[in-house]
């Protein structure tokens, strides 16, 4: 297993930011595609048609988001953890993501840089 953590700062308010990561119609706004979301402790989730898959484990409305991503049969479960701070420049979003599988995890990382983190970014600066 491996874990990746990483910093980005996005144009947005840390409350626009976690509206725009757990209200159904924005997530489709911003990736584009097919979402199933419950936002509550112990809801489940699905982006991007079903790429990402999880629950809700805690929520801190317009500052933190704690999901476990489904893996199959794993022995210690995904743990995704956003903080989210305000920034000079929007929101601070850290993203510690604990226990990736090891053939799992170029994939999870690139997806986190390039889709995740960049779709959120070009939303907010999209004029």
């Amino acid at each position: 297993m491996k874990n990746f953590k990483q910093y980005f700062v996005i144009p947005a308010s840390p409350a626009e930011i976690y509206l725009a990561l757990t209200t159904e119609i924005t997530i489709r706004l911003w990736t584009g595609d097919t979402v199933e979301i419950d936002p509550q402790v112990g809801g489940e989730f699905s982006l991007w048609d079903g790429a990402i898959t999880g629950r809700f484990l805690e929520l801190d409305p317009g500052k933190k988001i704690v999901q476990q991503w489904y893996f199959g049969e794993q022995e210690e479960p995904s743990i995704v953890t956003i903080k989210l701070h305000e920034h000079k420049k929007g929101t601070s979003f850290e993203v510690n993501h604990i226990n990736i599988p090891e053939d799992a995890y170029t994939e999870i990382v690139e997806g986190w840089e390039s889709e995740y983190v960049e779709s959120l970014i070009d939303f907010y600066t999209e004029e």
